[in-house]
């Protein structure tokens, strides 16, 4: 008798400004997926955040979808929320929520999967939500111990109201170079790097466009000395693994949206698989990551950021032991074939088909485990 193919949903889109990025992402996913094992049914939702059915999820990953949209934006012809979710539980045994940003890696996805009781790719609500808001994310960091460059939080509100009062706070605390972010939002959208006072007030004010609170971290290494970017995959749930750790050599003076995902040729950025790193730094900074994917009570996949100080200082002199400071961790990151999450893995020895295999599979752990906890008295 044959063996039952999973039913595995792969959902995508969604109202963020890291839409496009989830396109790349399901659409890598579901070339690669293996289809002997898996029955896979692809969901859109648009950034309108109508939810399409199975042709209208395919237009959306072509790219042919714009008078579907305007035609579920101006009726009721397509399904909604309620609707398509109501289903999910009588047709999908996982659902594959490749959602980067808001409205998709920050906890609030999850919990409708959750009251659908469907077993789903990567972290909870908390670990999600945790994972999604950088204020938070550092509080949780900051309990565990773990080295962080200097930071503040300020609200939109606080910034609009006093803008004078605000940058004196900021100037009291943290030096230039600055990095201002929204602290809810990734592929660092809505990021600026402030060299001095004179350009503090844009970067405020896009970050305020794009959230309600505002991150201002310090800059690592001090003006022109640029720090070196290091990343760590994870996977697992309770007992969680570190690839190796890589690095990017940005195109641009940060890895910004643009250094990402629209650069190309000989002016994309460069990774670098494993990073050239000591084995004692190496070490190091894949405990942080396990420590990091544990604080925010992280579950299936992780990539997790990390900034080292430069071997040579902005003084010139050479820096005997840089440190590292954790930057930030992404519980969604992205899961294109040249994405760094996927990259890291294949460094470290899994393929991307088997690792599409291993997060559906600690998908449904996590989900089983949780049906072994009661939550009504009998």
């Amino acid at each position: 008798m044959a063996k039952k193919k999973l039913r595995v949903g792969v959902l995508f889109g969604g109202r963020s400004g890291e839409h496009e990025v989830s396109l790349l992402s399901a659409a890598s996913i579901l070339k690669a997926i293996d289809r002997k094992k898996y029955d896979v049914l692809p969901i859109g939702i648009t950034k309108q955040g109508h939810w399409l059915s199975e042709p209208e999820s395919q237009a959306l990953l072509d790219g042919t979808h714009p008078a579907m949209v305007q035609l579920h934006a101006n009726s009721s012809a397509g399904p909604g929320l309620a609707e398509q979710s109501a289903s999910l539980p009588r047709s999908l045994d996982v659902i594959f929520p490749v959602l980067h940003g808001t409205f998709g890696e920050d906890g609030t996805i999850q919990g409708l999967l959750e009251l659908a009781d469907l077993a789903y790719v990567g972290s909870g609500v908390l670990g999600s939500a945790a994972g999604m808001d950088k204020d938070a994310m550092k509080r949780l960091f900051s309990a565990a111990g773990l080295p962080q460059t200097p930071f503040m939080t300020l609200l939109r509100s606080e910034w609009r109201a006093d803008p004078k009062r605000c940058r004196r706070t900021l100037e009291k605390t943290l030096e230039y170079p600055l990095f201002v972010k929204p602290a809810n939002l990734g592929s660092s959208v809505g990021i600026s790097k402030v060299h001095d006072a004179s350009e503090l007030a844009a970067a405020m004010d896009l970050a305020a466009g794009f959230d309600r609170k505002i991150v201002v971290e310090q800059g690592v290494g001090g003006p022109g000395a640029k720090p070196r970017e290091l990343e760590v995959a994870i996977l697992g749930n309770d007992q969680p693994e570190a690839s190796v750790v890589g690095e990017i050599i940005p195109a641009k003076e940060f890895y910004d949206y643009e250094a990402k995902y629209q650069l190309s040729g000989p002016d994309e950025s460069v990774s670098v698989l494993p990073a050239k790193l000591s084995a004692a730094q190496a070490k190091q900074i894949r405990a942080m990551a396990l420590a990091a994917f544990r604080a925010c009570d992280c579950a299936g996949l992780a990539r997790v950021d990390f900034l080292m100080e430069p071997a040579a200082l902005s003084s010139g002199k050479k820096n005997p032991a840089p440190r590292i400071f954790l930057n930030e961790i992404n519980t969604m990151p992205g899961f294109t074939t040249i994405s760094m999450y996927p990259k890291l893995w294949q460094a470290s020895g899994v393929k991307y088909k088997a690792l599409i295999d291993r997060l559906l599979e600690l998908a449904r752990e996590r989900h089983a485990e949780r049906q072994a906890t009661a939550f009504i008295r009998v």
